[in-house]
């Protein structure tokens, strides 16, 4: 059988070569059938339930050890869906109609999925997946079709999959994927950056590779060109090997640099540092040897309970990270919820653009008391590390004002039962949204420090949804245009003696840091697994020379495929 090629987007660095695992579901059409006695259905559909029950409850225990119990909710709450005494009433009204289970569970879920996704709480509104999900697999025990199951993967394998959700992951073993592909995706999606906190070799974004697979078949992922290679010859499996082997050796190199500074060739040091859900991740950040934490995605914290985190329960999660950094800086953004991540237990208006909306500071600011709560924690950690506190999502002078005024008041109370607490406490903000970026100079005056949001900021400048694949393409941090606004942001903190960081994606490409060293951009925080590849490559080059590689990138160039190309000819040079 001739070996099949996939072009797709290179979403995290490695080669992955295993058999093919689809995370597709089986064909679950049934045929419609008047059926004579209702009561023999019911039993069978009955004991469908508590199949799936017991699904949820296997699937649970397994997921209790890689996750936190708040984590664990959705099984929980599949399990609730199919107790419903409501839904289970209406299918026995449809079978006492003499219509088979199958179709009887078809149409009360999707009724009650369409019902939920029809309310105007973004909440509920989800729950009508969790819906879908159950009747799925209510209908894989009624026709005898197993569902994909990726938590009893207990072999090494090539996850192949439409595209990879939070709650997948949540299941899978790591231990034996050796590549992820996917349909749907671009290098922002959840499945690449879970990819490469996880040290996974990823292509996502190839539109068919689902169709163009079966269970079993070989597959060669290369995280590095962004390429998938179905059923390779033995050829090619010998020449992925032996790139596998070298990167392999490359990792060694790198591994050697844990402890070292983070240096250019010409020795200006930086800061390489990691950006963190929740303290647990601070482990792999220490032992990737992260110069700091420069991203503490605190709404983590919100979307993993069912109630607002309290001042106390807030003050354990941050003093844990700072103590497990060991005094290595800890930056700490405040509350980013909204656009595509919501709270249950905090509704939020339905939007026509939720990106463009009610979210992160804004949300903040007209719950000021949520905001207080969060800021008092974060203070009181301070104690216990140097700690820096960011402003998401800040647009105008007036926004950062408010929030520096509400930070102040905090501090003030406390310090009069601990004075001088929190005095060493850095405040910054995002650099996401194109005003502020626009308008640096005059931020600059008003903060310690950036850190520019390039997932956020790119899809802003471009118009363009980072979720939605059509528009994928115009994920563009290396367009002339584009890097012209980081270099204005970077040069504008500079004159005001205001240090800049990069918290996105773009902070922890290979391609980006030869350019980003040239413009002089002091931090770069990126998911640990990162950051010695990211140190080695740093130590290989001269900030004079990346400096006039910068300028004529945003000079000369005219598309974001000449910049690459400039960018990885001058690479090649050095390696």
């Amino acid at each position: 059988m001739m070996a099949k090629e996939i072009k797709g987007i290179a979403a995290s660095e490695g080669i992955g070569i295993a058999p093919a695992y689809r995370l597709v579901a089986p064909d679950l059409h049934y045929t419609k059938r008047r059926i004579e006695n209702p009561m023999v259905e019911y039993k069978r559909f009955m004991q469908a339930v508590d199949a799936s029950l017991a699904d949820l409850r296997r699937l649970k225990e397994r997921a209790a050890g890689r996750l936190a119990p708040d984590a664990l909710g959705i099984f929980d709450a599949h399990a609730a869906i199919l107790s419903d005494p409501e839904l289970l009433k209406q299918v026995k009204q449809q079978l006492d109609q003499q219509v088979c289970a199958e179709e009887a569970v078809d149409t009360v879920t999707a009724r009650f999925a369409q019902t939920l996704a029809q309310l105007t709480d973004p909440y509920l509104q989800e729950r009508a997946g969790d819906v879908r999900d159950v009747a799925k697999r209510l209908l894989s025990h009624l026709l005898g079709r197993r569902l994909p199951d990726i938590g009893a993967i207990s072999q090494p394998v090539v996850l192949v999959a439409h595209e990879v959700t939070p709650s997948d992951t949540s299941q899978m073993d790591t231990r034996f994927i050796r590549g992820i592909v996917t349909d749907l995706g671009g290098r922002t999606s959840h499945a690449a950056i879970m990819a490469r906190t996880l040290g996974i070799p990823a292509v996502v974004g190839t539109d068919h590779v689902t169709r163009a697979t079966r269970d079993g078949q070989l597959v060669v992922v290369d995280g590095l060109q962004g390429t998938v290679v179905v059923e390779p010859s033995a050829v090619q499996v010998d020449r992925f090997t032996a790139r596998a082997q070298e990167l392999a050796q490359e990792r060694t190199e790198w591994r050697q640099r844990v402890n070292a500074p983070s240096v250019s060739k010409d020795g200006q040091q930086f800061e390489i540092s990691a950006n963190i859900g929740n303290p647990n991740d601070v482990a792999a950040a220490v032992q990737q040897g992260a110069d700091g934490v420069g991203l503490f995605r605190s709404e983590f914290l919100y979307m993993g309970s069912d109630h607002l985190p309290t001042e106390d329960e807030q003050y354990q999660a941050y003093r844990q990270a700072l103590v497990g950094m060991h005094g290595r800086p800890v930056v700490v953004r405040t509350l980013d919820i909204g656009g595509d991540k919501p709270l249950p237990y905090l509704p939020l208006p339905r939007e026509m653009n939720p990106f463009l909306g009610y979210r992160a500071i804004r949300i903040c600011l007209k719950h000021p008391e949520i905001f207080k709560t969060q800021l008092r924690a974060l203070i009181r950690a301070s104690a216990h590390g140097p700690l820096a506190i960011m402003f998401p999502m800040i647009g105008t002078i007036a926004e950062l004002r408010a929030a520096k005024e509400i930070f102040n008041e905090c501090r003030a109370d406390l310090q009069t039962v601990q004075p001088g607490l929190g005095d060493d406490i850095k405040l910054g903000m995002m650099i996401e949204v194109p005003l502020a970026a626009i308008n640096a100079d005059r931020f600059a005056q008003e903060v310690d420090f950036f850190s520019i949001g390039t997932n956020d900021l790119i899809q802003y400048n471009f118009a363009a949804d980072r979720g939605n694949d059509e528009v994928a393409y115009l994920y563009q941090p290396l367009n002339p245009a584009f890097l012209g606004l980081v270099k204005h942001v970077i040069d504008a903190g500079h004159r005001h003696d205001t240090k800049v960081a990069m918290c996105g994606e773009m902070a922890g490409d290979s391609t980006a840091l030869p350019l980003l060293l040239g413009m002089g951009l002091d931090e770069y925080s990126m998911s640990a697994s990162s950051i010695l590849r990211t140190r080695t490559l740093m130590s290989k080059l001269d900030t004079n020379e990346c400096a006039q590689l910068a300028d004529e990138a945003i000079n000369r160039c005219v598309t974001h495929e000449e910049v690459r190309a400039l960018v990885e000819d001058r690479l090649g040079a050095i390696n």
